[in-house]
């Protein structure tokens, strides 16, 4: 299973825009999509690519499921976290609370204002990607989600307690793949943005 997590948006690094509709990707954005696209376009094949709900993960795969001759599916559970009233509000003003210091450091125990825990996140995201991999069992598929969600998989997958998720990095349009086998995942890449993933295999 390709995490990829979406192109760069105008709001990348300024705001925390969570659930709110209409935000598209930037022109940096769509050239980052045609890019991930064309080296998952490596692969022998891909048999579905699924995105989230929001308007900046479909666009982001549209392109890769354009290369591979795909619809985009659409996953609920691949959703951004519900940041409630902190959604939409700028980063610089979120990082003078004394709340952003739990968010880095004792996730588990957040929830956000009006909103979602981030261990409810991480249930609902590794539940999706449980069912999507049992739907595709022995096939390659992409899941085209955001950088909370994936490192909430990715912290399931290698065992990695909550409170760490923070200490890893999901850039735009990086891939994460991760084998899921019958005796559990294994993690193949994790923030890939420019290496070859055609010949990936566990060692």
């Amino acid at each position: 299973m390709l995490f990829v997590r979406h192109g760069q948006t105008p709001t990348t690094g300024a705001l925390l825009p969570g659930r709110a509709p209409g935000l598209h990707l930037s022109d940096k954005g769509r050239t980052q999509a045609d890019t991930v696209a064309a080296r998952i376009a490596t692969l022998p094949s891909v048999a579905a690519v699924y995105a989230s709900p929001m308007e900046r993960t479909r666009e982001t795969a549209a392109p890769i499921a354009r290369s591979s001759k795909l619809r985009v599916r659409r996953a609920t559970g691949l959703i951004e976290c519900d940041f409630g009233r902190w959604t939409g509000k700028k980063l610089a003003e979120l990082r003078k609370l004394d709340s952003w210091r739990t968010v880095q450091r004792y996730p588990s125990g957040f929830t956000f204002p009006g909103g979602e825990s981030f261990s409810a996140l991480q249930a609902r995201a590794v539940d999706c990607v449980h069912d999507l991999t049992a739907r595709h069992r022995g096939e390659t598929i992409v899941a085209v989600s955001h950088a909370d969600v994936i490192k909430a998989v990715l912290a399931g997958a290698t065992g990695t307690h909550l409170d760490l998720f923070q200490r890893m990095v999901v850039s735009p349009c990086s891939i994460t793949a991760i084998l899921y086998t019958f005796d559990g995942p294994i993690v193949l890449t994790v923030n890939s943005t420019g290496d070859d993933i055609s010949s990936l295999a566990p060692s």
